[in-house]
């Protein structure tokens, strides 16, 4: 009799281990019914397609590596698509920004070869044509600038340096340009010493555009410059007592080939910010900007003391 209980008892747990072996061979198998829909729905380039998966299911960790498969490819496919119109407008920026010019440019020379003025306009023709020129030299620099950094071929060579002394160097060249905008100029650096791992000619760049923005477009009269330590970060801060920085436009700043119509009528590229942007984040740094509570707007760079 004891062994009709126990024979039974392992009949019923044989039947309870073919019955839950059964079940889970059909979710199985439903998951592989639905993976492979899913796959053919994203190979037609549904990639916002996922699979539901619960945590006990067996297939789950193919089912996760398929959700980030479409992920990753539906964010290059953003990203490809963002750089395709990036591109187009910066074919119809190198149309406005280069051809106008330009074409006023070989009209005022031509005006001066033929004669057509002279003495003072003359030479208020000239004037007009070599800022002309200075400004389609700066926009090619800038794009070429821009190009190479998008294409990842900007050679870096990064060292120790000091930050305070390398800025101190920057600023004494910008002295005369400040004096002819008719700006004041505070500075704030101290005296010690103060490493970083820099590209030098890339930190010139980000402090020459950040400068260069203020001066173009703040229509401000003074420039503040201080360097801060704190902590394990050093703190570039570029401030002036301008018309501050829209709420429209702000969001935008650092997007390459952005003009707001103000500056497009002081001969704004929309790079500038832009590569100061990148340079900075190849430096693993971050860079943002805010609009001061006494007026003007404020850009901070903050770069790590150690890479």
């Amino acid at each position: 009799m004891n062994w009709f209980y126990i024979l039974a008892f392992v009949l019923a747990i044989c039947l309870i281990i073919i019955f839950y072996l059964v079940t889970k061979l059909q979710r199985v198998a439903e998951q592989i019914s639905i993976i492979e829909d899913s796959l053919g729905d994203i190979k037609k380039g549904n990639w916002n397609r996922r699979i539901l998966v619960n945590e006990n299911d067996m297939t789950k960790t193919i089912c996760y590596s398929i959700n980030d498969i479409a992920i990753n490819s539906q964010t290059q496919l953003i990203q490809l698509k963002q750089s395709e119109q990036a591109y187009k407008r910066l074919m119809t920026s190198l149309s406005h920004d280069v051809k106008t010019p330009l074409t006023s440019l070989v009209g005022y020379l031509e005006a001066i070869q033929k004669k057509f003025v002279t003495g003072e306009e003359k030479e208020e023709y000239i004037e007009v044509a070599l800022n002309k020129a200075h400004h389609l030299k700066d926009f090619v620099e800038s794009l070429f600038d821009w190009v190479k950094l998008d294409a990842k071929e900007q050679v870096f060579q990064l060292k120790q340096s000091d930050i305070n002394e390398l800025t101190r160097d920057i600023l004494a060249d910008w002295i005369p340009t400040f004096e002819e905008n008719r700006f004041d100029y505070h500075i704030d650096i101290s005296d010690e010493e103060c490493l970083i791992q820099l590209d030098q000619n890339s930190y010139m760049r980000m402090v020459n555009n950040l400068l260069q923005n203020a001066i173009a477009h703040s229509k401000g009269t003074k420039i503040n410059l201080k360097i801060m330590e704190k902590g394990e970060e050093v703190i570039v801060q570029i401030s002036d007592n301008g018309k501050g920085i829209s709420p429209h436009d702000m969001p935008h700043i650092f997007d390459r080939l952005y003009q707001s119509d103000e500056s497009r009528s002081t001969n704004g590229n929309g790079l500038g910010l832009a590569i100061a942007k990148e340079l900075v984040h190849l430096h693993k740094g971050t860079i943002y900007a805010e609009n001061s509570l006494s007026g003007g707007t404020v850009f901070m760079i903050k770069l790590p003391k150690a890479l």
